[in-house]
Parts: structure tokens; C-alpha cells; sequence
């Protein structure tokens, strides 16, 4: 691990030393700390530790030519030369074919090519912005969500719930890069039962690698509170409007202190931001189609009756994982990350999201869902369902005080 400090040549500059601009179709793309050698090592080894060291580019897309300022120490890059009131989009690559030296003097061309996927999307209001990109100080365990706005729901599935589409607003956090297993919750639980706290369920897990289940929403809430306090942070949920009664027990709607820095479930924008992991208007968080490869899910495809085209199976549960003891889960980050290092946000369990279920989606900035209903949502897929269910925009709800071997969750920091 190198310990390097992160500040960068302030020299505001239209692309990077040696390169120039590369224009395709009406849209101009900057390439920014491509000729930085030392941030693009600190950007591998910070960004996701556990994919090793790879590198990682980015630049910006848009309807104007940017100007790159400054790349601060905390991960954010401040950009000029932006349109009032259009969207940005900055997106990322892990190699840039075609080019040959982009370190040095003399330059090699840089290629386009053909792999750059969207990693954030910035609508802008001001002529200069500062955006954060990654984070080097993420929590241990989490992955960085950037602050930015992504399109909820889609329409490639004629799901009544998932339209319309609506633009929304989420700040940055931080999100577990797995879901909450067994042995994590046992650390917790125990510590928990000792500290005044009453679950409904002790949780179960197939291993003590697998997630955890079994588990309602009231035990979540609950073990979010006690996770909190045992590593000495604020709590957030809370039995009073005056937020002073820790939730530590009971079944009945918490308060919450959103601006405590604890660890709380997701809400459903948040959920499904992270989930697309950048992407945006495609059904998983890799792309249209899905097979047993990128997901626990019970396969059904085309060619089953009621089975869907995008689904390459084979049919039935995973064979990697149906060893005819149920439920047929699968050890936590098996299957690839998403684009923000965030694994299993399609199948293996599903997971519990803070929001009341309702429709149509709640839009606009930070949405928390509706204030009252008699469902919580619950998200990404699972073992025993198909993989329609593991759609980033699919939605699914229950009685928050329904525990199952289908369900789970992950915990996020603001």
C-alpha cells in the first residue's frame, strides 16, 4: 500500500498534458487524470481494494467542452465550463485501448474505444462544479456511492410499479460492498442482547460466509441501532419524535434522525442507485440478459413455459449451489461487483429498504418513500425467484414483520 498524498497540478487545463479532446458525435468527452500517474494508482488501490490493482480512468461526457480545475485530496474534481441546467456524465474505463505511452513525453494517440460505461450522471446548475468521484477513506467493508441523479424504474418490462421513470437526486454514502452475513450479524446480535436490545429472530445463515436470514424489518432496524452504538456512533432510529429513545425493541415504526452518521437501511432510491452501480436504462446491473454466471437466481428461460429471453438459465436453481439443502444461498461476493464494487445487488437474497412500499415512485432529491403503509420494500432477487426479480427496477414488499430464508439486507453510512 503506497501513501501517497492525492493533491493535484491545480493548473486548469482543457485535457490532460499531451492529449487532446476526443469529440464524437455532438459530444465532447475530457479526459481527466489519465497523465497522472500517482492519483490513477491511489484512484485502483482506494476505490475497491478487493478487484487488486487495476487501473481506473475516467472522463467527462456532456454537451460542452469542460475544463478540469483541481483534483482535491478528498476525491473531488472541480470542472468548469458546464451549461446551466444539463446533464454530465462522467464515466469510467479500466484500460484505454490503442495507446501505447500515456505517461511520458511523447505522447502516444488515445483510443476511444469501445468500453467506457457510465459511472455517474451530474446535472448542473453553475458554470463550475465540484463533483466527488470516489473516496479515500471509505469505511471498511463499504463501497462509495457518489452523489449524483440516475433515472428510477424503466420501462423494459411493462411492471406497473416501475413507471414512470422519474429522474432522482441521491447525496453521496457509503453501502456495505456485501450483504450482511451470518457470522456479521451473530457479532452484532450478541452484542445487542446484551445491551437492552429484543429481536423478533435470531437470524439464520446456510454458512457463517452466506447472508444472513430469516430476519423481519423491526430486526434490521434494530440491529442497525445496535451495530451503531457498538462501534460508537449515533444511533438513528428512534421510539419518540424527540429522537432521545434509542429503538431497541418493539414493533412499531421508528423515528428517524436522518442526519446522524449511523448505520441505517438503504431507501429504495438509494437501493436501486447503488444497485445500477452507474448504468443507466438496462435491466441488471451488467447489462439485458442474465445467466446463472452473474447471479443466484432460479433460472427460466425462454424456452421454459412462462420463461423470459433475456434469461440464458439453465432452468431451475443454480447448479453451483443446489446441493439439496435449502435455502440454496451462496457465500457473500462470489459473483462480480457492479460498477461501484458492490456484489450480490442481483440475487442471492433479497433486501430490506427502508421505504414504505407505494406507487407511483417518490422522485425528486433524497426521496424517502411514503409516510405510511402497511409494506416495506424489499429488493435485487433472489435464489428461489427468477431472474426477473433480480431487474434493478423490480419491486417487491411485505409485511415488515415477515421473516424468511428469502430475505436479508445491507446497511449504508450517510
Amino acid at each position: 500500500m503506497l501513501s501517497l498524498n492525492p493533491v493535484m497540478n491545480t493548473k486548469p487545463k482543457k485535457c490532460g498534458a499531451g492529449f487532446q479532446p476526443i469529440k464524437r458525435a455532438r459530444q465532447h468527452e475530457q479526459f481527466f487524470i489519465a497523465a497522472l500517474p500517482i492519483c490513477i494508482l491511489l484512484l485502483l488501490i482506494t476505490i475497491s481494494p478487493a478487484l487488486g490493482q487495476s487501473a481506473q480512468y475516467f472522463r467527462i461526457s456532456g454537451p460542452s467542452t469542460t475544463t478540469i480545475i483541481a483534483f482535491r485530496p478528498d476525491g473531488s474534481v472541480v470542472w468548469s465550463n458546464a451549461l446551466a441546467n444539463k446533464t454530465y456524465t462522467v464515466q469510467t474505463v479500466a484500460t484505454l485501448p490503442g495507446s501505447t505511452n500515456i505517461l511520458f513525453p511523447p505522447y502516444a494517440p488515445l483510443s476511444t474505444g469501445s468500453n467506457w460505461v457510465n459511472y455517474l450522471q451530474l446535472t448542473v446548475t453553475n458554470h463550475i462544479n465540484t463533483n466527488q468521484i470516489v473516496s479515500f477513506n471509505t469505511p471498511a467493508g463499504m463501497a462509495f456511492i457518489p452523489a449524483g441523479t440516475f433515472t428510477m424504474g424503466d420501462t423494459l418490462d411493462s411492471e406497473s410499479d416501475a413507471v414512470p421513470v422519474t429522474n432522482v437526486y441521491i447525496s453521496g454514502l457509503y453501502m456495505d460492498a456485501n450483504l450482511v452475513t451470518y457470522s456479521q450479524w451473530q457479532s452484532v446480535y450478541n452484542w445487542a442482547t446484551n445491551h437492552g436490545y429484543v429481536f423478533d429472530n435470531p437470524g439464520t445463515g446456510k454458512e457463517i460466509n452466506h447472508p444472513v436470514q430469516s430476519v423481519n424489518w423491526y430486526d434490521t432496524v434494530k440491529w442497525c441501532n445496535a451495530r451503531s452504538q457498538q462501534a460508537g456512533l449515533p444511533p438513528v432510529y428512534f421510539t419518540d419524535a424527540g429522537l432521545m429513545q434509542v429503538y431497541k425493541k418493539g414493533v412499531s415504526a421508528p423515528y428517524v434522525n436522518w442526519a446522524n452518521y449511523g448505520y441505517r437501511l438503504p431507501t429504495e432510491a438509494e437501493w436501486e442507485k447503488a444497485a445500477r452501480g452507474g448504468l443507466s436504462g438496462q435491466r441488471f446491473p451488467w447489462g439485458d440478459i442474465i445467466s446463472e454466471s452473474e447471479g443466484n437466481y432460479y433460472g427460466s428461460p425462454g424456452y421454459v413455459p412462462g420463461g423470459q429471453s433475456y434469461d440464458f438459465g439453465p432452468a431451475g436453481y443454480n447448479t453451483n449451489f443446489n446441493n439439496g439443502e435449502m435455502p440454496y444461498t451462496s457465500p457473500v461476493g462470489y459473483f462480480a461487483p457492479n460498477g461501484y464494487g458492490l456484489y450480490d445487488m442481483a440475487g442471492n437474497i433479497f433486501e430490506w429498504c427502508w421505504d414504505w412500499y407505494g406507487t407511483p415512485y417518490a422522485g425528486g432529491s433524497n426521496p424517502q418513500g411514503s409516510t405510511t403503509g402497511s409494506t416495506r420494500v424489499w429488493r435485487g432477487g433472489c435464489w428461489n425467484f427468477p431472474g426477473a426479480a433480480c431487474a434493478s427496477a423490480c419491486r417487491n414488499s411485505s409485511s415488515p414483520s415477515y421473516g424468511y430464508d428469502l430475505i436479508g439486507f445491507r446497511s449504508v453510512l450517510p
